[in-house]
Protein backbone atom coordinates (compact mmCIF):
# COMPACT_ATOMS: atom_id res chain seq x y z
CA UNK A 1 0.00 0.00 0.00
CA UNK A 2 2.91 2.57 0.69
CA UNK A 3 3.77 3.18 -2.73
CA UNK A 4 7.19 5.24 -1.18
CA UNK A 5 8.33 1.47 -0.95
CA UNK A 6 9.13 2.29 2.78
CA UNK A 7 10.56 -1.17 4.21
CA UNK A 8 9.46 -2.09 7.70
CA UNK A 9 11.66 -3.88 9.01
CA UNK A 10 11.97 -8.53 8.52
CA UNK A 11 10.32 -8.04 12.72
CA UNK A 12 6.36 -6.80 10.85
CA UNK A 13 4.52 -8.62 8.86
CA UNK A 14 1.44 -7.67 7.19
CA UNK A 15 -1.85 -9.72 8.10
CA UNK A 16 -4.23 -8.22 6.39
CA UNK A 17 -4.65 -5.69 2.71
CA UNK A 18 -7.58 -4.40 1.03
CA UNK A 19 -8.48 -1.13 -0.89
CA UNK A 20 -9.26 0.22 2.42
CA UNK A 21 -6.14 -0.48 4.37
CA UNK A 22 -3.45 -2.41 5.35
CA UNK A 23 -2.43 -3.84 8.83
CA UNK A 24 1.05 -4.79 10.25
CA UNK A 25 1.84 -6.88 12.88
CA UNK A 26 5.17 -6.62 15.17
CA UNK A 27 5.87 -9.53 17.64
CA UNK A 28 8.71 -9.67 19.77
CA UNK A 29 9.39 -11.86 23.56
CA UNK A 30 7.83 -8.74 25.31
CA UNK A 31 4.39 -8.77 23.40
CA UNK A 32 3.01 -7.21 20.33
CA UNK A 33 1.03 -5.02 18.07
CA UNK A 34 -0.75 -3.78 15.21
CA UNK A 35 0.02 -0.82 12.96
CA UNK A 36 -3.35 0.28 10.62
CA UNK A 37 -2.23 2.17 7.72
CA UNK A 38 -4.81 4.03 5.69
CA UNK A 39 -4.25 6.30 2.65
CA UNK A 40 -5.37 9.59 2.70
CA UNK A 41 -4.53 11.29 -0.23
CA UNK A 42 -1.35 10.31 -2.38
CA UNK A 43 1.83 11.30 0.11
CA UNK A 44 -0.24 11.36 2.95
CA UNK A 45 -0.84 8.32 5.30
CA UNK A 46 -2.34 8.06 8.55
CA UNK A 47 -1.54 5.32 11.21
CA UNK A 48 -3.20 3.47 13.97
CA UNK A 49 -0.62 2.17 16.87
CA UNK A 50 -2.20 -0.57 19.11
CA UNK A 51 0.82 -1.59 21.31
CA UNK A 52 0.93 -4.23 23.89
CA UNK A 53 4.55 -4.90 24.89
CA UNK A 54 7.67 -3.38 26.48
CA UNK A 55 9.40 -2.64 23.74
CA UNK A 56 10.38 -3.31 20.21
CA UNK A 57 13.47 -1.71 17.15
CA UNK A 58 12.28 0.22 14.64
CA UNK A 59 13.83 -0.82 11.15
CA UNK A 60 12.46 1.29 9.33
CA UNK A 61 15.11 3.45 6.55
CA UNK A 62 13.13 6.48 4.86
CA UNK A 63 15.01 7.76 2.22
CA UNK A 64 12.27 10.78 1.11
CA UNK A 65 11.97 14.06 2.68
CA UNK A 66 9.09 13.56 5.60
CA UNK A 67 7.32 15.47 8.05
CA UNK A 68 5.39 13.27 11.01
CA UNK A 69 3.13 13.79 13.58
CA UNK A 70 2.74 11.29 16.51
CA UNK A 71 -0.03 11.29 18.90
CA UNK A 72 -0.49 9.88 21.77
CA UNK A 73 -3.64 8.28 22.83
CA UNK A 74 -3.22 5.95 25.66
CA UNK A 75 0.19 4.91 27.57
CA UNK A 76 3.33 6.10 27.32
CA UNK A 77 6.50 5.94 24.38
CA UNK A 78 9.79 6.21 24.61
CA UNK A 79 12.22 7.38 21.35
CA UNK A 80 15.73 7.45 21.67
CA UNK A 81 17.64 10.39 20.22
CA UNK A 82 20.90 11.57 20.07
CA UNK A 83 23.03 12.09 22.46
CA UNK A 84 22.07 9.53 25.24
CA UNK A 85 18.78 11.24 25.32
CA UNK A 86 14.71 10.36 26.07
CA UNK A 87 11.63 11.48 24.37
CA UNK A 88 8.54 10.57 25.99
CA UNK A 89 4.91 11.22 25.18
CA UNK A 90 2.02 10.83 27.49
CA UNK A 91 -1.71 10.33 26.81
CA UNK A 92 -2.68 13.57 24.86
CA UNK A 93 0.64 14.90 23.78
CA UNK A 94 2.08 15.42 20.36
CA UNK A 95 4.83 15.21 18.60
CA UNK A 96 6.57 16.58 15.31
CA UNK A 97 9.44 15.46 13.91
CA UNK A 98 11.41 15.04 10.28
CA UNK A 99 12.30 10.59 10.35
CA UNK A 100 15.86 11.19 9.86
CA UNK A 101 16.35 9.40 13.08
CA UNK A 102 13.70 6.74 13.52
CA UNK A 103 16.20 3.66 13.32
CA UNK A 104 16.38 2.07 16.57
CA UNK A 105 14.46 1.17 19.77
CA UNK A 106 11.11 2.27 21.11
CA UNK A 107 9.73 2.10 24.89
CA UNK A 108 6.41 1.44 26.78
CA UNK A 109 7.13 2.07 29.68
CA UNK A 110 3.33 1.34 30.73
CA UNK A 111 3.06 -2.13 28.37
CA UNK A 112 0.79 -0.42 25.90
CA UNK A 113 0.44 2.53 23.86
CA UNK A 114 -2.72 3.36 21.50
CA UNK A 115 -1.99 6.82 18.99
CA UNK A 116 -2.52 7.49 15.61
CA UNK A 117 1.02 8.50 13.51
CA UNK A 118 -0.05 10.97 10.19
CA UNK A 119 3.07 10.77 7.66
CA UNK A 120 3.32 13.13 5.08
CA UNK A 121 5.82 12.20 1.86
CA UNK A 122 6.50 16.03 1.18
CA UNK A 123 7.24 16.09 -2.31
CA UNK A 124 4.01 13.90 -3.17
CA UNK A 125 2.21 15.20 -0.27
CA UNK A 126 2.28 18.78 -1.45
CA UNK A 127 0.75 18.19 -5.23
CA UNK A 128 -1.85 16.54 -3.28
CA UNK A 129 -2.86 19.28 -1.17
CA UNK A 130 -2.75 21.65 -3.59
CA UNK A 131 -5.34 19.62 -5.56
CA UNK A 132 -7.57 18.62 -2.40
CA UNK A 133 -8.11 22.11 -1.60
CA UNK A 134 -7.61 25.14 -4.27
CA UNK A 135 -5.41 27.76 -2.51
CA UNK A 136 -4.84 26.07 0.78
CA UNK A 137 -2.74 28.01 2.38
CA UNK A 138 -0.30 25.29 4.39
CA UNK A 139 3.43 24.50 3.35
CA UNK A 140 4.86 21.30 4.21
CA UNK A 141 7.76 22.81 3.48
CA UNK A 142 7.44 25.41 5.70
CA UNK A 143 5.84 23.18 8.32
CA UNK A 144 9.42 20.92 8.01
CA UNK A 145 11.10 23.93 8.72
CA UNK A 146 9.08 25.23 11.49
CA UNK A 147 8.80 22.21 13.70
CA UNK A 148 11.80 20.34 12.39
CA UNK A 149 14.85 23.15 12.79
CA UNK A 150 18.39 21.41 13.45
CA UNK A 151 16.41 18.13 13.18
CA UNK A 152 14.85 18.32 16.95
CA UNK A 153 11.55 16.75 17.70
CA UNK A 154 8.80 19.21 18.33
CA UNK A 155 6.44 18.32 21.41
CA UNK A 156 3.13 20.12 22.29
CA UNK A 157 2.03 18.91 25.45
CA UNK A 158 -1.81 18.18 25.60
CA UNK A 159 -4.03 20.32 25.02
CA UNK A 160 -7.96 21.14 24.09
CA UNK A 161 -7.02 21.90 20.97
CA UNK A 162 -5.23 18.88 20.54
CA UNK A 163 -7.98 17.10 22.06
CA UNK A 164 -10.42 18.45 19.89
CA UNK A 165 -9.02 17.51 16.55
CA UNK A 166 -7.45 14.03 17.64
CA UNK A 167 -10.39 12.43 19.82
CA UNK A 168 -12.84 12.69 16.69
CA UNK A 169 -10.43 10.45 14.61
CA UNK A 170 -10.82 7.97 17.08
CA UNK A 171 -14.24 7.08 16.53
CA UNK A 172 -14.97 7.74 13.04
CA UNK A 173 -17.96 5.80 11.40
CA UNK A 174 -16.44 3.83 8.45
CA UNK A 175 -18.73 4.91 5.77
CA UNK A 176 -17.29 8.24 5.78
CA UNK A 177 -13.65 7.68 6.99
CA UNK A 178 -11.55 8.37 4.12
CA UNK A 179 -13.35 11.79 3.77
CA UNK A 180 -12.86 12.84 7.56
CA UNK A 181 -9.61 12.05 7.72
CA UNK A 182 -9.06 14.32 4.80
CA UNK A 183 -10.72 16.90 6.59
CA UNK A 184 -9.30 16.63 9.91
CA UNK A 185 -5.61 16.74 8.91
CA UNK A 186 -6.20 19.49 7.00
CA UNK A 187 -7.49 20.75 10.26
CA UNK A 188 -4.43 20.28 11.59
CA UNK A 189 -2.28 21.58 9.55
CA UNK A 190 -4.09 24.68 9.53
CA UNK A 191 -3.53 24.82 13.51
CA UNK A 192 0.27 23.74 13.46
CA UNK A 193 0.53 26.58 10.50
CA UNK A 194 -1.13 29.13 12.49
CA UNK A 195 0.85 27.62 16.38
CA UNK A 196 3.06 30.08 17.82
CA UNK A 197 5.95 27.83 18.69
CA UNK A 198 7.51 30.22 21.37
CA UNK A 199 4.65 29.57 23.60
CA UNK A 200 4.90 25.78 23.17
CA UNK A 201 8.34 25.06 23.13
CA UNK A 202 9.55 23.10 25.67
CA UNK A 203 13.35 23.54 27.04
CA UNK A 204 13.97 20.29 27.18
CA UNK A 205 11.26 18.00 26.33
CA UNK A 206 13.82 14.78 26.64
CA UNK A 207 15.80 12.96 29.90
CA UNK A 208 18.71 11.72 29.82
CA UNK A 209 19.88 8.40 29.62
CA UNK A 210 21.66 8.12 33.17
CA UNK A 211 18.40 9.70 34.49
CA UNK A 212 16.39 7.24 33.09
CA UNK A 213 18.26 4.53 34.36
CA UNK A 214 18.31 5.51 37.85
CA UNK A 215 14.31 5.97 37.30
CA UNK A 216 14.12 2.54 36.08
CA UNK A 217 16.60 1.24 39.32
CA UNK A 218 14.22 2.92 41.13
CA UNK A 219 11.13 1.47 40.00
CA UNK A 220 12.28 -1.92 40.33
CA UNK A 221 13.46 -1.92 43.68
CA UNK A 222 10.42 -0.58 45.08
CA UNK A 223 7.94 -3.18 42.94
CA UNK A 224 10.29 -6.02 44.00
CA UNK A 225 9.01 -6.22 47.39
CA UNK A 226 5.47 -4.17 47.41
CA UNK A 227 5.55 -5.02 51.81
CA UNK A 228 8.32 -2.18 51.96
CA UNK A 229 7.63 1.42 52.04
CA UNK A 230 10.41 4.31 51.03
CA UNK A 231 10.57 7.70 51.68
CA UNK A 232 11.45 9.98 48.39
CA UNK A 233 15.00 11.16 50.88
CA UNK A 234 15.68 7.41 50.94
CA UNK A 235 15.46 6.51 47.69
CA UNK A 236 17.36 10.00 46.14
CA UNK A 237 20.12 8.62 49.01
CA UNK A 238 20.04 5.27 47.87
CA UNK A 239 20.34 5.97 43.79
CA UNK A 240 22.44 9.27 44.26
CA UNK A 241 19.78 11.59 41.66
CA UNK A 242 18.60 14.93 43.32
CA UNK A 243 15.19 15.05 44.86
CA UNK A 244 13.77 17.58 41.96
CA UNK A 245 15.57 15.39 39.31
CA UNK A 246 14.07 11.93 40.51
CA UNK A 247 10.54 13.00 41.16
CA UNK A 248 10.60 15.50 37.30
CA UNK A 249 12.16 12.23 35.97
CA UNK A 250 10.09 9.75 37.28
CA UNK A 251 6.74 11.03 36.46
CA UNK A 252 8.41 11.93 33.03
CA UNK A 253 9.04 8.16 32.31
CA UNK A 254 6.40 6.36 34.13
CA UNK A 255 3.40 9.12 33.70
CA UNK A 256 2.66 9.97 37.62
CA UNK A 257 4.67 10.61 40.86
CA UNK A 258 6.15 7.93 42.67
CA UNK A 259 3.41 7.51 45.39
CA UNK A 260 0.82 7.51 42.64
CA UNK A 261 2.66 4.95 40.70
CA UNK A 262 3.27 2.67 43.72
CA UNK A 263 0.00 2.69 44.80
CA UNK A 264 -1.53 1.59 41.79
CA UNK A 265 1.17 -1.08 41.72
CA UNK A 266 -0.11 -2.21 45.34
CA UNK A 267 -3.44 -2.11 43.81
CA UNK A 268 -3.10 -3.98 40.72
CA UNK A 269 -1.24 -6.85 43.06
CA UNK A 270 -3.89 -7.11 45.54
CA UNK A 271 -6.70 -7.64 42.53
CA UNK A 272 -4.78 -10.53 41.38
CA UNK A 273 -4.33 -11.48 44.99
CA UNK A 274 -8.15 -11.42 45.28
CA UNK A 275 -8.84 -13.03 42.05
CA UNK A 276 -6.64 -16.16 42.30
CA UNK A 277 -6.05 -16.74 46.08
CA UNK A 278 -7.96 -17.72 48.81
CA UNK A 279 -6.06 -15.45 51.58
CA UNK A 280 -8.56 -13.07 53.83
CA UNK A 281 -8.12 -9.25 53.24
CA UNK A 282 -6.34 -8.65 56.30
CA UNK A 283 -3.39 -11.35 54.61
CA UNK A 284 -3.75 -9.66 51.58
CA UNK A 285 -3.39 -5.86 52.84
CA UNK A 286 -0.10 -6.78 54.97
CA UNK A 287 1.02 -8.34 51.49
CA UNK A 288 0.69 -5.43 49.60
CA UNK A 289 2.54 -3.01 52.14
CA UNK A 290 -0.77 -1.65 54.02
CA UNK A 291 -1.14 -2.43 57.67
CA UNK A 292 -4.90 -0.93 58.23
CA UNK A 293 -7.66 -3.03 56.51
CA UNK A 294 -9.20 -0.38 56.08
CA UNK A 295 -7.01 2.67 54.65
CA UNK A 296 -5.92 -0.46 52.09
CA UNK A 297 -10.01 -0.54 51.56
CA UNK A 298 -10.08 3.11 50.62
CA UNK A 299 -7.00 3.15 48.51
CA UNK A 300 -8.14 -0.17 46.23
CA UNK A 301 -11.39 1.38 45.84
CA UNK A 302 -10.10 4.61 44.78
CA UNK A 303 -8.16 2.52 41.99
CA UNK A 304 -10.17 -0.32 41.43
CA UNK A 305 -13.78 1.17 41.36
CA UNK A 306 -14.95 -1.53 44.03
CA UNK A 307 -14.09 -2.50 48.18
CA UNK A 308 -12.01 -5.63 47.66
CA UNK A 309 -14.90 -7.85 48.89
CA UNK A 310 -16.93 -6.39 46.12
CA UNK A 311 -14.70 -7.03 44.00
CA UNK A 312 -13.21 -10.44 45.06
CA UNK A 313 -17.13 -11.18 44.71
CA UNK A 314 -17.23 -10.37 41.07
CA UNK A 315 -15.05 -13.05 40.20
CA UNK A 316 -16.41 -15.86 42.23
Amino acid sequence: MLENKVSLGKNVSVICENEECTIHQIHNKTGEGTMKFYKVFPGIYLMYNDFHMQNCHANVQYSKDMLCIDHCREGRIRWDLKNDAYLYLKAGDLRVENRKHHKGNFEFPLKHYHGITISFFIEEAAKSLLHALNGFPVNLYDLQKKFCENEVSFVIRSGTSIEHIFSELYTVPSKIKKQYFQIKILELLLYLSALDISENKEKRPYFYKTQVEKIKAIEKFMTSDLEKHYTLNELSQKFDISLTSMKTCFKGVYGSSIYAYMRACRMNQAAVLLRQSRANIVSIAGRVGYESPSKFSVAFKSIMGKSPLEYRKHFV
